[in-house]
Order: C-alpha cells, then structure tokens, then sequence
C-alpha cells in the first residue's frame, strides 16, 4: 500500500487528459500555484507548423494545441473561451491529408487525422498553405474533412491577425 501511495504521488504532476477535450492527445503537468488566469480571458492563437512529422508518426507540433486546450480546460478556461488556429506549410502538409491519400503515399496510416478532427471539433480552424500543398502535390480534396486551404501560410496568418489572433511563439 505504501508503495501504490508512492507511485501515485510521483506520477500525479503528469495528467492524461481522459476527462479533456482533447481525448488520448494533449498530455500536460498540473501546476497547482500558478498566475492566476482572469475567468473574462479570451485565448485567440494561431500556431504556425512547417515541419512535417517521420513517415507514419504524430506531429508533437499539432499536439502542442491539444495540450494548450486540454491545460487551460483543467485550469479554469471555458472551453468556448478557446479559440485556435493551426496554420500548416511546408513539409508539414503532408501531414493534413486525408488517411486514405496519406496511405497510399507513405504505406502507412496518418496519425495525425484523429488529432486534427478533434481539434476541429473543440473550436480550432485549421489552414493548409496553398503554396506549399501545390508543391506536396495536396490539393483541397485530398485533405482531412474540415481542414481549408489558403493561398497561403502567410494570406492565412496575415487574415487571422486582422481577427484578432495573435502568434504563438512555439
């Protein structure tokens, strides 16, 4: 039994999101003294993901939003208060396509389509650059349901500026 205590105890900073949003995704560390965040606070960022993940593998980049949604839910933010934006380009846009599409071009199933569907579905618009897709050879109907293309990664951030959204640095 102590030995259970301690093991729970050690391993209890550490959260598995099973009651988040974000399930399966997202894992984050509990801090129990932080700033406190205002209940009135609005979060509007976009993340800016370029690189694409190893053949077959998660993109931790696009996890980094379900660890910012599934941290800020179990600290206190209202859900709705959340509102994420994924902007996708270069070697990363592969990443966006549709598990059928990314089966036949890499042998392998995309791990990130379950990730970006529920991304999708907590509040986060998820943009594919244009440029970059034309040249992965993407195009709109290849893409995982709900994710847009832009001109652009630069139209898209540049539109997401102008409603508000502000860059996350990492």
């Amino acid at each position: 039994m102590k030995y259970l205590l301690l093991l729970v105890l050690l391993f209890s900073p550490l959260i598995y999101a099973t009651e988040q949003p974000i399930k399966g995704y997202g894992n984050y560390y509990n801090v129990p003294e932080h700033d406190e965040i205002n209940d009135a606070t609005v979060f509007k960022i976009a993340f800016d993901v370029a690189d694409g993940a190893k053949e077959g593998a998660q993109n931790n980049s696009i996890n980094s939003l379900a660890r910012f949604i599934n941290m800020h839910v179990a600290h206190g933010v209202k859900p709705e208060n959340i509102q994420l934006a994924l902007v996708v380009h270069g070697s990363a846009s592969v990443d966006v396509l549709a598990n059928s599409e990314y089966k036949k071009r890499f042998n392998a199933d995309n791990k990130n389509q379950a990730l970006i569907e529920q991304l999708l579905a907590n509040n986060t618009k998820v943009y594919v650059c244009g440029q970059s897709a034309t040249h992965f050879k993407v195009t709109p109907a290849l893409l995982i349901e709900g994710v847009k293309m832009s001109l652009s990664a630069m139209t898209a951030h540049a539109q997401l500026q102008q409603q508000g959204y502000t860059l996350n640095p990492f």
